[in-house]
């Protein structure tokens, strides 16, 4: 069989190897077509495939079973359609949703397969569908189009064969990159034949997950020309400002770096429900007792008292001998009693879920108003879960900032400015009524920049030489592309949104980058055009972290401007002493900046005499063409020049986080959630959002950089670092036990905080540490050698920051956490590079941002800010969480007292499963008389309102511990259950085993004992979800206490005379009436709610006065505070009461004659160095005076709660109520 082709294994593939433009070559290697597939069902598999995951679910194969056994008679008394319907309801319900979900995912799936390609065939373009192309293909892009598949790139539109590419998706960095084709294809241009004829052959590297590698060779013309990452482009990347461009295909479909980092798709289930198939085993085991027990019990009994009633009772021919009698009885019980597990509990669970999913979707404090978007919960199973999570794994661009970069302060010469100051000299923070400093010098400025310090813009006026120099700097010492629009604004291609922000500053301060060639920049000062001649360009990277470029001006001059971080700028300042004063005051600013959390960049600058430069020259023109060590020989001639600099300054722009970040970060962490952030940014730039965003503080004992490049190096580092915290850490104390709400600032380290008494560590200010690790070095923290290690290391942390990470590092860091941790975690993204951790995590969220919609289409729920993550958690996870374990408590506690009845009732008939209750009253008892009040409850119930649950955040640590529904709780309820049971039957048994009527009559019967018995089991049984209640509203009332109703009304009407007619064989005709009739069931049915409901109701009262748990506390202030609101209230009517008298005292007109009066009414109401230098960067040359001006949108604040009480203090209400009286 291994012959045939269609169950041939495919060998690992090694490395790729394929001819351009030569399908039969290669399909020989069967590489994967350009089809993606994310849905999990087809249409000939989805009953099969849904059906199995369905089965994976012990209690549906457990029903199954019952069922089977049903439809053998010798051993059912029930009817199989009792077990039949509901098992084949729940299925069909979780079926179409499924069905649902997978539909959605075909069609997102479609819409990308079907997009339409233009790919060369016979000299000529033909449309394609993206699903049908093909490795060896070559294709043509053209602006803004999304790239097929990854592609070797062969020409471009754009000089020297480059092209513009955003990688949002792929790494969530919305600044442009650049590609360049070689030279050897870039001949090709757009010549269709060529392209055609174009038969070259790759070899290159498998397909992979790094996106930012690629080594490979091209063979062609008997040449070998090597191929780098910068000659590839990506799946996932947009073709930005670049005409057209051709390319030919060589990893396409789920071979291309972004489907290798997407992940597998995971069928989710709560730790809950995970607990629920461990606990359906233990029921299933309880039952087996107990029908293990009956069966013995039964052959007793048909051994010693059964053999006498054989005279009018004879045994079955299928049932011979007391021996058969108990084995056909074993089975028999466990089809009467397999209640314990009603299959009723997991529809009601599916639309639990489905009605807590849709509070999420209508929460109006998580719509986005901005961007019209509301919260979804795309997934209705995992609610419950988003009340437990304890670990947070989140992306940082656009997931935590905005993405978006602002100029806020500067220190020119010692001087700082942009500080904010009153009337009295007083710093405030400026808002939207701060004047903006008077930008009317410069018409190129900005119409939205904002600047509030109006003495920087008098220095540069009145023509200081420093301030001058400042923003020359900014406005030439970068890599920035300029464009102008059709509508003729001026606009910037930056590498990065720092470099755009400080040369869009220059810009607004009177220093404008209009244009640029490979050699020249041209900028206009304060209004006149100056053209430098750049000379050279020492290009940033992660080692020299700073930048330098070489100009003459047109007078001759030569001058090295250089920005870069402080610490490698103050190195090369002079040693001068009026150097030595301008670091000091420089410093002292920067670390001002850095305390704000913005983002600092020291400016230097140095004039170069023409021997200096000449000498410098020919040995940097040495060093660019040296064959070996020359990236090293380069760094050394940059040394060279980059010395005895003079310091201008220093920049503060501010990365724009996400409205609401650093207060949730807060919040969460208070709620002992532990968040990690993944990025694939630089390490500089991760640690600076870090601070921004308060995960790391300066208060923190140590951040511990990870930056080993070998295995042993990262091993070395995180040893060290774990035995310095370790070293710190066995120097802090122990407190002594108290209530932690006396601690705002104190972490607790136990479950126990949900008893009200908590062990607490002094741990908040002193004894905080976090933790930067790259992606390379993350590459060895996660072999398994290290893992743990490293884990550790992680966990003894506040804050964990990962920098440069691929997209499948971050899944690989998620299942690290949740493999070793047994933790709940939670990812949250926007981009295609958190998908992988999205699906690796329990929960996915996905925001919908600026980079697409990859993450939201895969995750669980979703919606438009950071911010609401707060609320997703702490009110509805939790609401959630708290529901659904009341919800499973009580429903094994009824289903335990309602089924045990028969057990007990099986000792006084011979255990020959007899049934103690009436046919109907089987089949509605969890259907109709007890689903609905627990249902509402699951729905409504709020122990807390919203602002509760976010104001004190250790609300939401129960749910970490399972404390609310776990092995314990759970044996707790069906021991309740079974006591219940007990006081269930043998109360009213007792009461009526020799009772008579005041008539005579015998009520010493099976109907009227099993009527009893039903009444009781409903009013305790409701009265037991009434106290579990903490929230009431009409609908909880209603079901309430109307449950109660329905059961009257439907048993009177069951068991009325005229059923008769319709059945002549019906038992309990007439049962009702009569029953109802005696005034001993109405005492019995009070005693036995008294036994059950009394012992619970005193027991709560006094742990809550004695022992009152955390919850319960703030609880009790929540009361405090309503009735404190409510006497306020009252206080302010009997007020304008008072006052509405006094006005009516005075002003009562008396009444005249029937004279018209006449009457009126009125209303009144108030980068690139290297390709620029060689000419090799695109260049375009646009209109000189654009028109200024790009429009930010103003993000509209969200909604706010319309809740918080009105003020009622003092005249000014009553004065404001008075002047709405009518006089």
């Amino acid at each position: 069989m291994d012959k045939l082709p269609w169950f041939k294994k495919r060998e690992k593939e090694e490395q790729r190897d394929f001819k351009a433009n030569d399908a039969e070559y290669n399909a020989n290697f069967q590489y994967a077509v350009n089809k993606i597939k994310t849905s999990r069902y087809t249409w000939y598999n989805f009953i099969l495939v849904n059906l199995w995951e369905q089965f994976h679910r012990v209690v549906n194969v457990y029903f199954v079973c019952l069922l089977i056994l049903q439809f053998i008679p010798e051993i059912s008394s029930l009817n199989p359609t009792t077990t039949l319907i509901p098992i084949i309801t729940v299925l069909l319900i979780t079926a179409i949703k499924d069905a649902v979900d997978d539909i959605k995912r075909h069609r997102s799936d479609d819409s990308v397969n079907n997009r339409k390609s233009s790919v060369v065939k016979d000299n000529s373009l033909v449309q394609e569908k993206w699903m049908d192309i093909k490795v060896g293909d070559v294709i043509q892009l053209k602006n803004n189009d999304h790239v097929t598949a990854d592609l070797l790139l062969l020409s471009s539109s754009e000089e020297h064969n480059l092209v513009y590419i955003e990688t949002a998706e792929l790494d969530g960095e919305t600044n442009l990159k650049v590609r360049q084709a070689l030279n050897v294809t870039g001949g090709m241009n757009e010549d269709l034949k060529a392209l055609h004829n174009f038969d070259g052959v790759i070899k290159c590297e498998a397909p992979n997950n790094y996106l930012h590698k690629f080594t490979g060779n091209l063979y062609w013309n008997n040449e070998t020309h090597s191929i780098d990452n910068e000659k590839i482009l990506l799946r996932g990347c947009t073709l930005r400002n670049t005409e057209w461009c051709f390319g030919l295909v060589i990893f396409a479909g789920p071979e291309t770096k972004l489907m290798q980092n997407t992940g597998k798709s995971v069928l989710k289930r709560t730790s809950i429900e995970r607990l629920l198939n461990k606990l359906v085993w233990l029921i299933f085991a309880f039952l087996l007792f107990l029908a293990t027990v009956t069966a013995i019990g039964n052959t007793i009994w048909e051994r010693f008292v059964g053999v006498y009633f054989q005279a009018y009772m004879p045994w079955a021919t299928y049932s011979p001998n007391e021996y058969m009698s108990g084995f056909l009885m074993f089975w028999s019980y466990i089809i009467i009693l397999n209640t314990v597990v009603p299959i009723s509990l997991f529809v009601s669970v599916e639309f639990i879920r489905l009605g807590q999913s849709w509070f999420i979707d209508w929460d109006r404090l998580m719509y986005y108003e901005k961007k019209d978007l509301p919260a979804v919960a795309r997934t209705t199973t995992l609610n419950e879960e988003l009340g437990q999570i304890e670990y947070i794994f989140s992306d940082k661009t656009g997931t935590l900032t905005q993405n978006i970069m602002e100029f806020n302060k500067c220190t020119i010469g010692g001087i700082c400015y942009g500080d904010v100051y009153n009337e009295d000299g007083i710093a405030i923070v400026p808002d939207d009524n701060t004047p903006n400093a008077d930008f009317s010098f410069n018409d190129d400025a900005e119409k939205d920049f904002r600047f509030f310090d109006q003495r920087l813009i008098n220095s540069i006026t009145s023509g200081d030489a420093k301030s001058h120099d400042f923003f020359r700097l900014l406005a030439i010492c970068h890599t920035v592309m300029p464009d102008v629009t059709p509508e003729g604004n001026l606009i910037y291609q930056a590498q990065s949104p720092d470099e755009g922000a400080l040369v869009t500053a220059a810009r607004n301060f009177g220093f404008v980058f209009r244009e640029r060639t490979f050699d020249t920049v041209t900028v206009s000062e304060l209004g006149k055009d100056v053209t430098y001649q750049v000379l050279a360009i020492l290009d940033f990277d992660n080692v020299r972290k700073r930048m330098s470029v070489i100009v003459k001006d047109m007078s001759g001059n030569i001058r090295l401007y250089c920005k870069g971080a402080d610490s490698v700028i103050y190195e090369r300042l002079g040693d001068s002493r009026e150097d030595e004063d301008l670091k000091n005051t420089t410093t002292l600013h920067l670390d001002e900046f850095a305390g704000q959390g913005l983002r600092t960049l020291c400016l230097a600058v140095k004039n170069l005499d023409e021997h200096t430069y000449n000498v410098w020259k020919e040995a940097h023109f040495k060093a660019s063409t040296a064959l070996e060590d020359r990236e090293d020989k380069l760094s050394a001639v940059y040394e060279e020049i980059e010395r005895d600099l003079d310091l201008l300054g220093a920049t503060a722009i501010e990365d724009k986080l996400q409205d609401g970040v650093p207060e949730t970060i807060a919040n969460l962490s208070k709620a002992n959630i532990k968040i990690w952030v993944l990025t694939g940014d630089k390490q500089e730039t991760a640690v600076n959002i870090g601070y921004s965003c308060n995960m790391l503080t300066e208060e923190m004992k140590n951040v511990f950089v990870i930056s080993g490049y070998t295995f042993d190096e990262v091993s070395a580092e995180i040893k060290q670092a774990y035995d310095d915290i370790e070293n710190e850490r066995s120097h802090a104390s122990p407190m002594s036990s108290r209530d932690d709400t006396t601690f705002p600032n104190v972490v607790v380290h136990t479950s126990k905080v949900a008893n009200g008494r908590a062990v607490v560590f002094q741990s908040d200010q002193d004894n905080k540490f976090g933790l930067v690790i790259n992606g390379h070095s993350l590459v060895h923290a996660l072999n398994e050698e290290l893992e743990l290690k490293f884990l550790d290391l992680a966990s003894l942390c506040t804050s964990v920051i990962c920098c440069r990470v691929t997209p499948l590092q971050k899944a690989k860091v998620v299942e690290l956490v949740k493999k070793n941790k047994k933790a709940v975690t939670l990812a949250i993204g926007d981009g295609a590079n958190d998908v992988s951790m999205i699906k690796a995590a329990h929960i996915g969220v996905g925001i919908s941002g600026e980079e697409g919609t990859q993450a939201v289409l895969s995750a669980d729920f979703a919606f438009g800010q950071f911010r609401y993550l707060e609320r997703l958690l702490l009110v509805h996870g939790r609401w959630s969480y708290m529901r659904m374990c009341k919800f499973f408590g009580y429903f094994f506690y009824k289903n335990f007292a309602f089924t045990l009845v028969h057990f007990w009732f099986g000792f006084f008939n011979g255990l020959t499963a007899q049934s103690a209750y009436d046919d109907l009253f089987v089949t509605l008892y969890n259907i109709v008389y007890t689903s609905m009040p627990i249902f509402m409850l699951a729905i409504f119930d709020q122990d807390l309102n919203d602002k509760y649950c976010i104001k004190f955040p250790k609300l939401y640590l129960p749910g970490q511990k399972n404390e609310l529904f776990n092995v314990k709780i759970f044996f707790k309820s069906i021991i309740r259950g079974i006591l219940t049971s007990l006081v269930l039957f043998f109360v009213p048994y007792g009461a009526f085993v020799e009772g008579m009527s005041p008539s005579g009559a015998d009520m010493t019967n099976l109907q009227t004992v099993s009527t009893v018995i039903s009444t009781c089991l409903i009013i305790v049984v409701t009265l037991q979800v009434a106290l579990d209640t903490s929230y009431w509203t009409p609908v909880n009332h209603f079901f309430t206490w109307g449950s109660i109703f329905i059961y009257f009304l439907l048993t009177f009407a069951m068991y009325s005379d005229g059923l008769f007619q319709f059945s002549t064989t019906f038992q309990f005709i007439g049962v009702a009436r009569n029953s109802y009739q005696f005034a001993s069931l109405w005492f019995t049915m009070f005693l036995v709610c008294a036994i059950c409901i009394l012992p619970v109701l005193a027991s709560r009262v006094l742990y809550s006065i004695l022992w009152p748990t955390y919850t319960e506390k703030i609880m009790k202030l929540q009361l405090d505070e309503e009735k404190k609101s409510r006497q306020r209230k009252m206080k302010a009517a009997e007020s304008l009461h008072a006052i509405t008298e006094k006005i009516r005292s005075t002003f009562q007109l008396q009444r005249r004659g029937s004279r018209p009066r006449s009457g009126y009414a009125f209303s009144h109401e108030r980068g690139f160095g290297d390709l620029i230098t060689t000419g090799r960067m695109s260049m375009r040359r646009k209109s000189s005076h654009p028109q200024p001006g790009r429009s930010k949108p103003e993000e509209t604040p969200p909604p706010q709660s319309s809740s918080q009480p009105a003020p009622t203090n003092g005249v000014s209400t009553n004065t404001e109520l008075y002047r709405q009286l009518p006089v």
